[in-house]
């Protein structure tokens, strides 16, 4: 498998420094800058990368080295956080990253993760023969790209993120491979859920699996394929279904959509700020374009890279994390449409066994969206589910859904009467001003089926022909 070592120091890594770790190698090997400089790749002879060096992050949102590492890692915000990838063209690869990250450590201070890695001498690379694989990748064919990670939570790093953007430039599927033990951030899952991306788990039983579905999967003419049992359909993994759980409690989450006309007085933001708020207490702790989440929170500092992204036009996706002691992970995707800004917000926040959920404070946070934010509409979910946020390569119970908020134009589209008589056995609560109402469906208070049944009724009815009201 692969390794990744990162160097956690009190000091930012400087241009000296940086070439110290890069000369782990000796003078023999060639250095190239990928990602629009943000990564430098430490190189064979015949261009074959054998560790990527990211650009130095500095974490100023506390527990975010803990959520990533583990709770174990000496180290917290604020600190330097500097991270070596290193390919499996060579075995030698690991020992290179390795050797990187520790003479960061042994200039500057502090640690580095895993704490076995580290090392300080010359690494001695032979020479390659085989094809070369683009920027960091494993396995490179005409139809996939192939990383293989070795770590115990697997996070929207910027190095993954640009690889996902190479895969799609290229028109190739991405698969990430991991060990059965490894688990997702939710914005890692929110982004490999979002294109031609896999997560591959090996599996001493089956080979590999997807670690979303747990279908067998097979490798066939160049990727990564469901396959075939004995009857010639596609299975799922034992491991998939046997592996022990950590239910240990349950997650409440909401997906807010709100559509704003575009001014230059807009700032983004408030709708995540006022859940945050509700549900946890606070704001968000911090922000980012990727994991870790390095930034303070600062609805302004987030408007403005939108608005710079939206003048080439370009979205914007970031993501976005809680304090220590108020656990919450949310992602959000900002784009300029013709009708005004959206944004589409994923919140997740957990509570632990014999906790109850806020299901009661969902009507509040609808009202305050509708009323301040411009709410076009909010599904709220729940389902058993790990109280640390990330996704395990195992299956999951489904979530039930719990509500559903349609905002004020949403309401006004469909028909105010014919969406208040939309679900049997529902009346909908009204939502700020009489002659603007939003309207907010309780539908998980009786049995699951019976709830999935009553969120496809009013899925049909607004897709059915507009009504008046």
């Amino acid at each position: 498998m692969t390794q990744d070592v990162i160097a956690l120091t009190p000091v930012m890594p400087d241009i000296r420094t940086l070439l110290a770790a890069l000369y782990a190698g000796g003078p023999d090997l060639r250095v190239n800058r990928a990602a629009g400089g943000a990564v430098a790749q430490l190189c064979a002879d015949d261009g074959q990368v054998l560790v990527s060096l990211e650009a130095p992050r500095f974490l100023q949102v506390p527990g975010e080295v803990a959520r990533l590492l583990g709770p174990g890692t000496a180290a917290d915000a604020p600190v330097w956080w500097t991270e070596a990838r290193a390919t499996t063209v060579t075995g030698e690869a690991g020992r290179l990253a390795g050797a990187m990250a520790g003479r960061l450590s042994a200039v500057l201070g502090g640690t580095v993760w895993p704490p076995e890695a580290a090392r300080t001498d010359v690494v001695s690379v032979p020479p390659l023969t085989g094809a070369v694989a683009p920027g960091g990748v494993d396995v490179c064919t005409e139809r996939t790209l192939v990383v293989i990670q070795d770590r115990p939570v697997v996070a929207a790093t910027a190095w993954l993120t640009d690889l996902m953007r190479t895969s799609a430039a290229t028109g190739r599927e991405l698969g990430v491979v991991t060990p059965p033990g490894t688990r997702l951030t939710m914005a890692a899952r929110d982004l490999l859920d979002r294109g031609p991306f896999r997560w591959v788990v090996s599996d001493p039983g089956c080979g590999y699996y997807d670690g979303l579905t747990g279908a067998v999967l097979g490798w066939v003419d160049g990727r990564f394929a469901p396959a075939a049992g004995p009857d010639g359909k596609p299975y799922v993994a034992d491991a998939f279904h046997t592996r022990p759980g950590a239910e240990d409690g349950a997650r409440l989450a909401l997906s807010i959509r709100t559509l704003r006309p575009a001014d230059g007085q807009l700032v983004l933001g408030g709708a995540l700020e006022h859940v945050c708020r509700v549900l946890t207490g606070a704001p968000p702790a911090g922000w980012s374009t990727a994991e870790p989440v390095n930034v303070p929170w600062s609805p302004r500092r987030l408007t403005d890279l939108a608005r710079s992204r939206a003048r080439r036009s370009l979205p914007t996706w970031f993501a976005a994390v809680g304090g220590p002691g108020r656990p919450l992970a949310a992602t959000v995707r900002v784009a300029h449409t013709a009708a005004g800004i959206e944004e589409r917000i994923t919140v997740t926040v957990p509570h632990t066994a014999g906790q109850a959920p806020p299901v009661e404070t969902l009507a509040e946070v609808a009202e305050a969206l509708a009323v301040r934010h411009d709410l076009a509409t909010m599904v709220t979910e729940l389902r058993p589910a790990r109280a640390d946020l990330t996704t395990p390569a195992r299956w999951e119970p489904p979530p039930v859904p719990c509500s559903v908020t349609l905002g004020p134009a949403a309401v006004a589209g469909a028909g105010a009467a014919r969406l208040r008589r939309a679900v049997p056995g529902v009346v909908p609560d009204a939502l700020g001003p009489p002659r603007a109402p939003a309207l907010h469906y309780l539908l998980g208070d009786t049995a699951p089926a019976d709830a999935w049944r009553r969120l496809a009724r009013l899925r049909d009815v607004l897709d059915g022909p507009p009504g008046t009201g």
